[in-house]
C-alpha cells in the first residue's frame, strides 16, 4: 500500500479515536497504580533508612510523612495497593477463564473500583 492511497489517515488508531471504556481505563489505572506502588515502596525505604541513620533525620522524615501532604500521599498509596490487589484478583479469575462475558467484565470492573474505595476507607477509619 502506498502513502497516496492512505491519504491523511494515521497508520494506527490513536487514543482520540476511541471512547474510553471501563476495561481500558482500568487497565491503564492498573499499570499506573503499579508505578505508584513502586514509588511508595521507595518512600517507605527512605523512611526506614532515616530511622536507621539518626534520630534527627528520622524526625525530619517522620514530620514529612505525618504532614497533611504526607498523609494524603500515604492514603493514596493505600488506595493504589487496594485497587491493584483487587484488580489482580480479577485478573486471576480471567487467567482461569472466568468472567469474560461483557456484562461480567463491566460489573467486575465496577466491583474492583468500589471495593478499593471501601477497603481504603475502612482501613483509614480503623487505623
Amino acid at each position: 500500500m502506498s502513502d497516496v492511497n492512505r491519504g491523511d489517515r494515521p497508520l494506527s488508531p490513536h487514543l482520540q479515536v476511541y471512547r474510553p471504556q471501563i476495561t481500558s481505563v482500568l487497565s491503564i489505572l492498573h499499570r499506573a497504580t503499579g508505578v505508584g506502588l513502586t514509588l511508595a515502596a521507595c518512600l517507605i525505604v527512605w523512611w526506614l533508612f532515616a530511622a536507621a541513620t539518626s534520630a534527627e533525620y528520622f524526625a525530619f522524615a517522620d514530620d514529612i510523612l505525618t504532614s497533611l501532604i504526607g498523609q494524603l500521599i500515604l492514603i493514596g498509596s493505600l488506595w493504589a495497593l487496594m485497587y491493584h490487589s483487587f484488580n489482580g484478583i480479577r485478573h486471576l479469575f480471567w487467567d482461569a477463564g472466568y468472567g469474560f462475558e461483557l456484562n461480567s467484565v463491566t460489573s467486575s470492573g465496577w466491583m474492583v473500583v468500589i471495593a478499593s474505595f471501601v477497603a481504603t476507607a475502612l482501613i483509614v477509619l480503623i487505623a
